[in-house]
């Protein structure tokens, strides 16, 4: 007795311990895995805010910066389709792999796939006959959209739709109804989104759960090719291949119209599952992005690996504000990293313009640049919050200029679409070098840069010569002279830097030329005709979309478009007090819609139009005559009116980014008005608190003291515990890391940013 009394003893008490480690280590786990959800930043990021309306927001299942943007496409029913979505459907008839997101102009939708039930219907359904087509209804009550996740309930075929993304990959599971009636998949690479459609496609099947194929289109972007591989998770009854509405035979078909029933003796377990990778350049890469991202099949883990991706771009700010405020932020900031989105496979291969195929190219090579709009402020928050993305823009870029031989103008799926006006790939590039990155051959940078400025089109011969653009032999003449002038500044700074003294000269006398527009008269930029003369009749209220002399706007929003020089804008007015009288006007004096405006003049505080990008800097612009409490106003005015959280979220289109990053800089607190001078203009912050991480272990954090509705004008600033009078921040005095402190009040102060020397400077460097 003795002897068992010894030894059962502490087995005994080894047991105990052992359920208490148990315990313990169950009770920590549940505390750490409460503490991370408590401190997940995506629970905050909502992809329906923008989707309602103009905003054209993409909404479905990708991970930053993305190859595969994976979501629903509705029944497309004009511009505000762009995206193939728009909150205010309720019809579904596939899911894509690849979307835009914000833009004014419908493209991609690339390979849509629908699961179906019952009948086989071989046509898309249509808005006036959903019954004879494949196509679904669906309520947003039974939707669910996150960083990284997508869900829909298919109110007509009984399934639950789920999908999530790798870089490079999507992946589907579609849930079925036990025992449903025919069980198949729509497999449509027929028609894309809005402009864009079929050229030349192909369907293989490789084994009974393996389909390769390619399909290349044309649209907005002329020439896409793209190539891919399915995987479904159990084997096809059989497929039958299609081209327009002849089946054809074989299961390896060649064709403009091809549409591919893929049939299932039954739905295993009730689930299915399907993995398609795309690739720019090859199927057989197609199938390396597929083994090397996604060689297995946990839809759960996937969809937690995507909202790991987001929340690690997103921890990169942490904010202190309302829970709606979060929900703003966190989706702006998310909307921010929708584009430019990755155009390479997993060895580093890509497509270039040239439609030649660059091997293990030692960059990311990246699509999507909407440079008339993110050039602005999307591109220079990039050089804060994704500073090792920076260098693999610009050598994309000068990818471009190699193979096309010009940077590029707007460049989608490796094709030029020239689209707006202006070569604002200059700023983003020199911003780049003047903030230090070295990442990318600076002579070739400068080289294309330069080239960019002396091309003979678009009236820039005219500016080559130092003259103004005749507004009846080119259209649009004000607003493209007004984005040279701005790009030219951009080339004269760097060239500065390089010691190139005659082109230093030159570009700066380039971008001066902007004066020979202004009116002093009407004090508005007007088209100039090839005599001299003024054109008329004129009216600052006029705008007719893109044939005109202004681009989506009037001459209204049109006379502040000088960011680089606006002390040289000021002088133009005569004084001050006229400059401030003239602004003032724009805030109030009511906008003229005619039935030519553009839809993109929208976000309308008088003739203020915060929906389009060109007047985005012009709220900041009053810290320039010493008066920062207007731009303070005209903030928390834009953040009340135009910024929701509610589908209709956006008051224009989100334009790849530029929209959110507006919003997130003026949360922040500041703004670059200039894009190429590494300086930002305060204005009112909307946070309580903000800590940017930053490389090496660095933060810079913003603390708002007695910030409310009604503190809303900075009263005095303090940086890294020293007083700090300047109405602008340094882009130095941020990556560097550091404290700011900003005191607010409910009046605006009579000394923080007034006297001359604490105004912003347009040349910084």
């Amino acid at each position: 007795m003795l002897f068992k009394s010894i030894t059962i003893r502490p087995l005994y008490q080894n047991v105990k311990m052992t359920v208490a480690i148990v315990l313990l280590t169950a009770l920590a786990q549940f505390s750490n895995a409460q503490q991370s959800a408590n401190n997940s930043l995506t629970k905050y990021v909502d992809p329906i805010i923008g989707s309602a309306k103009h905003g054209h927001v993409f909404v479905g299942a990708n991970v930053p910066y993305g190859a595969v943007q994976l979501g629903p496409n509705n029944i497309f029913e004009g511009w505000d389709w762009c995206s193939g979505y728009n909150y205010g459907s309720n019809t579904i008839t596939g899911f894509a792999h690849t979307h835009l997101s914000g833009t004014g102009i419908g493209d991609l939708g690339d390979l849509s796939i629908m699961p179906t039930t019952g009948k086989l219907i071989l046509d898309k359904g249509q808005k006036d006959n959903l019954a004879n087509g494949y196509v679904s209804t669906f309520t947003h009550e039974k939707e669910v959209a996150k960083a990284g996740y997508y869900s829909v309930w298919l109110d007509k075929y009984e399934i639950k739709a789920e999908l999530t993304a790798t870089e490079r990959v999507g992946f589907h599971q579609y849930t079925f109804k036990k025992g449903a009636e025919n069980p198949h998949l729509m497999l449509d690479l027929v028609e894309g989104i809005g402009w864009d459609a079929a050229v030349l496609s192909q369907l293989k099947l490789v084994d009974p759960q393996t389909i390769v194929g390619y399909r290349n289109s044309k649209g907005w972007s002329t020439d896409q090719r793209l190539f891919f591989v399915i995987k479904l998770s159990q084997p096809v009854k059989n497929i039958e291949m299609y081209d327009g509405p002849l089946l054809k035979n074989g299961t390896n078909v060649t064709g403009k119209q091809l549409k591919a029933v893929v049939n299932f003796q039954a739905i295993q377990k009730d689930v299915l599952q399907i993995k398609v990778a795309i690739s720019p350049v090859s199927i057989e890469n197609a199938i390396l992005n597929l083994q090397t991202e996604l060689p297995g099949w946990d839809f759960k883990g996937t969809v937690k690996k995507a909202d790991l991706k987001w929340e690690k771009e997103l921890q990169k700010v942490k904010i202190d504000a309302s829970i709606n405020s979060k929900k703003i932020f966190y989706t702006a900031l998310y909307h921010t990293m929708v584009a430019p989105s990755l155009f390479n496979d997993v060895n580093g291969d890509y497509l270039g313009t040239d439609k030649k195929v660059y091997k293990k190219a030692a960059f990311n090579n990246l699509t999507t640049f909407s440079l008339w709009d993110t050039y602005r402020a999307a591109q220079p928050l990039y050089t804060i919050l994704h500073q090792d993305k920076v260098s693999d823009v610009v050598n994309s870029m000068l990818a471009i200029y190699k193979q096309q031989g010009k940077l590029p103008v707007w460049h989608l799926m490796g094709s030029e679409t020239n689209t707006m006006i202006g070569y604002h790939a200059v700023p983003v590039i020199v911003d780049a070098y003047l903030k230090g990155y070295r990442g990318f051959d600076v002579k070739l940078a400068y080289e294309a840069i330069k080239q960019s400025a002396m091309q003979k089109t678009d009236g820039i011969e005219y500016i080559q010569q130092l003259k103004f653009i005749p507004a009846e032999k080119v259209n649009e003449s004000v607003a493209k002279a007004l984005e040279y002038a701005i790009d030219d500044y951009c080339i004269a700074r760097m060239a500065k830097a390089l010691g190139k003294t005659a082109d230093y000269a030159y570009f700066t006398k380039r971008a001066k030329l902007y004066e020979l527009y202004f009116d002093p008269q009407t004090q508005f930029m007007r088209g100039k005709l090839a005599d001299g003369t003024w054109r008329t009749p004129f009216s600052p209220f006029a705008s007719k979309h893109r044939e005109d002399d202004y681009t989506e706007g009037n001459a209204w929003q049109y006379i502040w478009l000088v960011p680089q020089d606006v002390e040289g804008l000021v002088k133009l007015f005569g004084s001050e007090k006229s400059f401030v009288t003239k602004l003032d006007s724009l805030f109030t004096v009511p906008f003229q819609f005619g039935k030519e405006s553009s839809p993109d003049i929208s976000g309308l505080i008088g003739n203020y139009a915060q929906g389009n990008e060109p007047g985005h800097h012009i709220p900041y612009l009053y810290p320039y005559v010493g008066q920062p409490w207007k731009t303070a106003d005209l903030v928390r005015k834009i953040d009340k009116e135009f910024f929701t959280s509610k589908p209709d979220g956006l008051c224009g289109n989100e334009d790849v980014g530029q929209m959110s990053a507006w919003y997130i800089f003026s949360a922040l607190g500041f703004y670059p008005v200039n894009p190429a001078n590494g300086a930002y203009v305060f204005g009112s912050p909307l946070l309580n608190a903000a800590t940017i991480s930053l490389p090496g272990n660095k933060k810079f954090t913003i603390k708002v003291i007695n910030n409310s509705d009604e503190n809303k004008y900075i009263q005095k600033i303090v940086l890294n515990g020293k007083p700090y009078t300047k109405s602008y921040l340094l882009h130095k005095s941020i990556v560097n890391g550091g404290n700011l402190q900003i005191y607010m009040g409910n009046k605006p102060s009579a000394t923080f940013g007034v006297a001359v020397k604490d105004r912003p400077i347009s040349n910084m460097n």
